[in-house]
């Protein structure tokens, strides 16, 4: 199957009203943004998005089944075919952003709302950690929640963890046009060194995405090869 890997910049030389029409003002307008350039394309998201800011202006990584076009002129993109040849026990470098919940089963009353997401780094600090005066810092509890978290996805995805720093865990409120209330998520930055141990399943975690909240430019993982 093709995908596509596509770095999206801004374009030189925009005034105020092409800069006001093109940057995204929360996550909703990211995640539209990006569907805007596949949408002729496909009646599906297929794709996957990382946002980056370099200065004063946000860039984004893409992952997609189709090369995006603007047909706006705003952007800059640079695509490239997506075919990595990767072989058990290749060592890469990795990036990656996620949504760290784990789905909890809470009633088997279909009537009801049956699971719900929990949040990995709140659970841990309320369950393992109840005693604030015991309790850790905060940057111990999300790397020891995040690792766990990684870990327990990694075998099914197709590599090994030989070293991971979580960072950077962010509270999110999303307020959707139209909704009653807000979505609240989290994020957390993952890097760190994997070995792969199952090629073909790890092609299909790159191109599928890691975790939830992938409208929301969760779950690209980024790769490179060491040395």
């Amino acid at each position: 199957m093709m995908s596509y890997l596509s770095r999206i910049r801004l374009k030189p030389g925009l005034d105020l009203a092409q800069l006001a029409k093109a940057l995204p003002t929360d996550a909703y307008a990211e995640h539209k943004l990006i569907w805007q350039l596949f949408s002729e394309r496909s009646d599906t998201r297929d794709f996957l998005f990382r946002r980056e800011q370099q200065g004063h202006w946000p860039f984004f990584y893409v992952l997609s089944r189709h090369e995006p076009v603007d047909e706006k002129n705003l952007w800059d993109i640079e695509c490239r075919p997506f075919q990595p040849r990767l072989a058990s026990g290749e060592r890469l470098a990795f990036a990656l952003r996620a949504n760290p919940v784990r789905v909890r089963k809470i009633s088997d009353d279909p009537a009801v709302k049956t699971r719900r997401r929990d949040d990995v780094v709140a659970d841990l600090k309320k369950h393992r950690y109840p005693d604030r005066q015991q309790r850790p810092p905060l940057a111990a509890i999300v790397h020891e929640a995040g690792a766990e978290w990684l870990a327990e996805r990694a075998g099914r995805c197709g590599f090994e963890i030989e070293f991971v720093h979580p960072d950077g865990y962010r509270q999110h409120r999303l307020y959707k046009p139209g909704a009653d209330r807000p979505i609240s998520m989290s994020t957390l930055e993952f890097n760190g060194v994997l070995r792969v141990v199952d090629g073909e399943r790890f092609l299909e975690t790159l191109r599928h995405g890691i975790g939830p909240a992938k409208a929301f430019g969760c779950g690209l993982l980024l790769v490179r090869r060491l040395g």
